[in-house]
């Protein structure tokens, strides 16, 4: 949905764009050496009390425009790629010297550094080196601060669930930070958007006009495709396909019927089985509730789209695999909550209190005191790593096993360790470890991290979508295919969304991709299409979009808007495998194990690892690593 240049809406003036905000005169410290025109805007730090805001400066998670994957933090990791990067031969020695360092401060890492630690003693010294100015990874936490009451959002990873059981390790690691996903109803206030329903939003340049149906997947399918501006062929072909109980695959097994949806892509199903006409695909696309990781009609196996509850296949007798899920649990910030809570173990002295699931929404992070000399664990931000190399050979027993090399304001510098702990992206790895088996390196460069993009977005009422009657809109030709009010929740003494009459944020979801290409292709030129486009482009986008599908009822991006923080993760979650694009060879023979071998003292955890976006994903391959580590000094 690009629309014609008639549509597009003046851009946020910095009035509109800071509205109520308060603005702290200083720019990021993290930013001083780049160009002011690449910096994140700032917005005013929540001092936990009303009325009181403090100096966005020292606090990230207020900082507004650009977020995630932001201009600063990545240009070091593209130099070291290109080959373009020495920095690392003449890094100076700070003469630091650690029992483990960490190089990545997301779940994984901080995760990593809690059982270490757990293990070794309260004494053990860790340093944990990130290239971004906040710890979290994708786990990354928004905040607003607008006329003294403060609004969280979530910028990345959003929620603790799997669609399997987590594992022991992983549960036991929640219930030590006080959480109880079964718990999860006591903070759940669904009453407030009650009456409210998913809706889709028709778009004029597929469909037959601009409108906004409620009710997809909650009323009779006849009823809701009665609303919706389409031809009467396209209406009944989606009838059909939604209400026929036909079985396309007829003379097969159910066994044979799951093998063939395996292999055939959900549009190729619709178009050469389902008879679906051209003119009704365009309601299919970017429908990522109904398949997974970011795949598109044309890269999802038809088998994932059928356990996704896509239309079609009523009538159709398909084997299916043992299905279990994890208890879920939502923060109003997302998985940054669990973020916060390891740092609050690993460093007291920046959020003190041992705050549990109820207090850690509100506690307050001091990041100057994230990495004190005196403190066992250290968090370094703006530290991009650039090499980490054996000092001598890894079966050798000595403490100064390993150099790690890092970058911080544009200066290399040095430190040693007896073990490391790589919990970056896959990707990356091979350049920060030369001396790695090219097998291993093969397999580290295999997969393609899925590009998303979250933006939340403060503004002055949630009327419109209650005057439409949704909480959620999917546009599936949209610049964003999701647009989301905040999840209702109460907990810790922060409430989210109550009277539609106030302020409210809303998330917007974009999966950029290339139909027509292979799912990895896509990936990549997701993330290339990500890269370049700058925030203001953005920006523009979120307005006309939000113009287009809530002006009707009242909405206008020039009035409502307060502020806005575009969470930017080209480099996005960990690349799952399919039935389509991936060969079908034993799991010992996946490339994500083959990848995640020790090289010495240096072990590796991530979610790529474990080849799945998934808080227990990271948390598991943070516990292998570290029994890794251990093994590799003899102690177990």
């Amino acid at each position: 949905m690009t629309g014609d240049p008639k549509d597009r809406t003046p851009e946020i003036s910095r009035r509109n764009f800071l509205g109520g905000l308060v603005m702290a005169a200083a720019l990021p410290a993290a930013g001083r050496d780049r160009p002011a025109s690449e910096n994140p805007p700032a917005a005013a730090a929540w001092s936990g009390e009303a009325g009181e805001p403090a100096d966005a400066a020292n606090y990230p998670p207020l900082r507004t425009g650009l977020r995630g994957q932001y201009p600063g933090s990545f240009e070091v990791a593209h130099q070291l790629r290109d080959g373009s990067y020495a920095g690392a031969i003449e890094a100076a020695d700070t003469g630091e010297h650690y029992d483990l360092v960490v190089v990545g401060a997301g779940i994984s890492g901080l995760s990593a550094a809690y059982f270490y630690r757990k293990a070794l003693g309260r004494d053990a010294k860790i340093l944990l080196l990130d290239n971004h100015d906040d710890f979290g990874g994708h786990a990354k936490r928004n905040e607003f601060f607008h006329q003294g009451r403060t609004y969280l959002s979530f910028g990345g990873s959003m929620s603790i669930e799997t669609p399997f059981p987590y594992s022991h390790t992983a549960k036991s690691l929640l219930a030590e930070l006080g959480v109880q996903p079964t718990s999860y109803k006591r903070y759940e206030r669904p009453e407030r958007v009650h009456g409210l329903s998913a809706g889709v939003f028709f778009d004029r340049e597929h469909f037959r006009a601009d409108r906004v149906v409620s009710g997809w997947g909650s009323r009779p399918w006849r009823d809701f495709f009665a609303d919706a501006p389409l031809s009467e062929a396209v209406r009944a072909d989606l009838i059909r396909l939604h209400e026929s109980a036909t079985d396309y695959l007829p003379g097969l097994n159910p066994e044979q019927k799951a093998q063939v949806l395996k292999k055939m892509s959900y549009e190729r199903f619709l178009v050469d089985k389902a008879g679906t006409l051209p003119q009704s695909l365009p309601f299919f696309r970017g429908a990522g509730w109904m398949f997974r990781n970011n795949m598109q009609m044309d890269t999802c196996p038809a088998f994932i789209a059928w356990r996704g509850g896509a239309p079609g296949f009523r009538g159709m007798s398909i084997m299916s695999e043992p299905s279990f899920s994890a208890h879920e649990f939502h923060f109003p910030d997302g998985n940054s909550s669990l973020a916060r809570l390891l740092v609050s173990r690993l460093v007291p002295a920046a959020i003190p209190g041992n705050p549990d699931q109820d207090t850690i929404v509100s506690a307050r992070v001091d990041y100057s005191r994230l990495d004190l000399a005196d403190s066992p664990v250290r968090i370094r931000l703006n530290s991009m790593a650039v090499r980490v190399e054996h000092l001598s050979p890894p079966d050798r027993a000595t403490e100064r096993a390993v150099r790690v090399c890092y970058v911080q304001g544009g200066r290399a510098q040095q430190v040693t360790t007896a073990n490391v702990v790589l919990a970056c992206f896959n990707m990356v790895i091979p350049f920060l470890v030369p001396d790695l088996p090219q097998e291993q390196k093969t397999a580290l460069h295999y997969a393609s991290k899925v590009p998303m993009q979250i933006s939340s977005v403060l503004i002055q009422s949630w009327a419109p979508f209650q005057k439409l009657g949704v909480s959620s809109i999917h546009a599936p030709n949209g610049y964003h295919q999701e647009i989301m009010l905040d999840v209702p929740l109460a907990i810790g003494g922060y409430e989210s969304v109550r009277d539609p009459s106030q302020p409210v944020v809303i998330q917007l979801v974009r999966n950029p991709h290339a139909p027509g290409l292979p799912r990895r292709e896509q990936n990549r030129a997701g993330r290339a299409d990500m890269l370049a486009t700058p925030f203001e482009v953005t920006e523009s986008e979120v307005r006309r979009q939000l113009d287009r599908v809530l002006g009707p009822a009242g909405f206008d991006s020039s009035r409502d808007i307060i502020a806005l923080t575009v969470n930017r993760w080209p480099h996005g979650y960990a690349y799952t495998y399919d039935t389509l694009g991936d060969p079908d060879v034993p799991d010992a023979e996946r490339p994500h194990v083959i990848g995640r071998r020790a090289c010495g003292r240096i072990a590796i955890a991530n979610a790529d690892a474990g080849a799945g976006a998934f808080v227990n994903v990271a948390i598991d391959q943070a516990e292998r690593a570290v029994q890794e580590c251990f093994a590799s000094r003899g102690l177990i």
